[in-house]
């Protein structure tokens, strides 16, 4: 299951993580969001122990969101001690495309 990260634990569960963290940022009114959404729960699934998996909602969380300049969503950033490794944009990738990307931090 992917985790809920929001604007009052995203130092602490996103930068300051010990392990590679994959970050979805997302809109409840978003339909590409919605579609990428059950790829996210199997990649969290996937990745489980090894990548924390998790979504920000934008609306809900400006100060994370404007951190990173998320200009877009679906915007999904992976990042290694809180640094970003990689940024993709839009829900238009597969799970493949997206586990190289992630098996490219490990």
């Amino acid at each position: 299951m992917a985790e809920i990260f929001n604007d009052s634990n995203f130092q602490q569960e996103v930068l300051s993580a010990k392990e590679p963290v994959f970050v979805d940022f997302y809109a409840e009114w978003c339909n590409p969001c919605k579609k990428i959404a059950p790829l996210i729960q199997e990649l969290a699934e996937e990745y489980k122990g090894r990548v924390k998996v998790g979504k920000v909602n934008v609306d809900e969380s400006p100060n994370s969101t404007n951190r990173f300049h998320i200009m877009a969503v679906p915007t999904m950033l992976i990042l290694v001690n809180g640094e970003v490794k990689e940024t993709i944009e839009g829900a238009n990738i597969t799970k493949k495309e997206l586990m190289a990307k992630i098996d490219r931090v490990l």
